[in-house]
């Protein structure tokens, strides 16, 4: 495990070194910190909603009412105002409306599924983001040190020629070459280290965090990975190819619930009377069986139907594009992924042998057989090979966890 400071203390300050976050740790302070993540959330919420807004049409209604009506009293000759109060309980229950309360509360449970699956591919995408970002900042503090062993290098061989231009045995001209690689190198660490600023803020507006002092890369150097087979074999398990699925469920149900436009509503309708004047005054109760038939509705219910039926067809095309996209996704990364792997592995041996190399030409520099050109281009080279190596590591990292979150999977 690589562990990164990116804050050292000042002079002189005690107290112990910051704990290193890992990726893991990241990832949990980003769902937190997620915007998008908490709208997702409250779609859940929504839907629940109108599962309870569904359930409580099947249920029966009951309401108070009062009523306090005045009206011309004459009679004969006389001129009064005669005034009727009525205090009544009334119910009614729906029995029939062509399920379309059933379908409603059925589209309301599958609009949650889909929510939430929505949800779970949300924080997916999110873990590849923080993912990305970190795995950037190691690289850019990765290949900062790279450069900075460089740069020690330099100074040395810069100390090592002086010493041998006292004795004749070097020319000013090669002290003057190799500050010339010494400046190049200064000024590369300074574009690198904006870099590292660029990407430590990313990951601190990811996590929400004021201030990140320290990453640790706990994942193992070379990550094991299934056959191609086996993961196209789980793209239907990912989050949003399942919530298209539960889409077309709700659309499937909303042309139910248009449909019902062509059925009769059947209900059944009572009151029950606490205070009552006039004619009916011994009257405490009455009921009435209600049938409504639609005739004609200027082809509302029609236009309605077909809207809806629209609506499922586009579900279920959403639904082969998702599955399509899973798939081509799945094999973008892992023919990437495939060839990261081998890049770097080939990177591993070049650094190896530029390594060798260069102890070789100081070696023989120092018994004058190359000259100090010859060593400042091997230097370079072994430079190259230690930063190409770099970000192929991270780059496989980065791809490994494409992959899975491609397949929908993360931590």
């Amino acid at each position: 495990m690589s562990i990164i400071f990116l804050t050292v203390p000042a002079a002189g300050e005690e107290g112990t070194s910051p704990k290193a976050m890992t990726l893991a740790d990241c990832y949990a302070l980003a769902l937190k910190q997620s915007e998008k993540v908490a709208i997702q959330q409250e779609l859940i919420t929504e839907a629940e909603a109108r599962f309870g807004k569904a359930f409580g049409a099947v249920l029966p209604d009951a309401t108070f009412h009062s009523s306090d009506k005045r009206q011309d009293g004459r009679s004969g000759s006389a001129f009064t105002l005669k005034e009727i109060s009525e205090r009544r309980f009334e119910f009614t229950q729906t029995l029939f409306h062509g399920f379309k309360e059933i379908a409603a509360m059925r589209a309301s449970r599958f609009e949650k599924e889909q929510r939430t699956h929505e949800k779970a591919r949300a924080e997916q995408i999110l873990f590849l983001d923080v993912a990305n970002a970190f795995y950037l900042l190691l690289e850019q503090q990765k290949d900062l040190n790279a450069l900075r062993m460089t740069q020690r290098a330099l100074v040395e061989r810069i100390r090592e020629l002086k010493g041998r231009e006292k004795l004749g045995r070097s020319r000013p001209s090669e002290v003057a070459s190799a500050k010339a690689k010494l400046s190049r190198i200064e000024a590369e660490i300074q574009l690198v280290h904006s870099r590292k600023v660029t990407a430590k803020q990313l990951l601190e507006f990811l996590t929400g965090l004021e201030r990140i002092e320290a990453v640790a890369d706990s994942e193992p150097e070379h990550m094991k990975f299934d056959s191609e087979g086996t993961y196209l074999g789980r793209a239907d398990g990912r989050a949003d190819v399942r919530a298209a699925q539960e889409a077309i469920h709700v659309a499937e149900k909303q042309v139910t619930i248009a449909r019902a436009g062509y059925f009769p509503k059947l209900a059944l309708e009572g009151n029950y009377y606490v205070e009552r004047e006039g004619a009916a005054e011994g009257v405490d109760w009455d009921a009435a069986f209600t049938v409504d038939l639609p005739i004609f509705e200027g082809g509302q219910t029609r236009g309605a139907v077909k809207e809806a039926s629209a609506r499922e067809r586009q579900a279920k095309l959403r639904l082969q594009e998702a599955r399509r996209t899973a798939s081509l996704d799945i094999r973008d990364v892992y023919a990437r992924l495939q060839a990261a792997i081998a890049r770097q592995t080939a990177l591993e041996k070049a650094l190896r042998a530029t390594e060798e190399d260069y102890t070789l030409q100081v070696e023989d520099y120092r018994l004058s057989l190359v000259n100090n050109l010859d060593v400042l281009e091997t230097l370079e080279d072994l430079q190259d090979a230690r930063r190409d190596l770099i970000r192929a590591q991270y780059e496989t990292k980065r791809l490994y966890w494409e992959l899975k979150t491609a397949i929908g999977e993360t931590l």
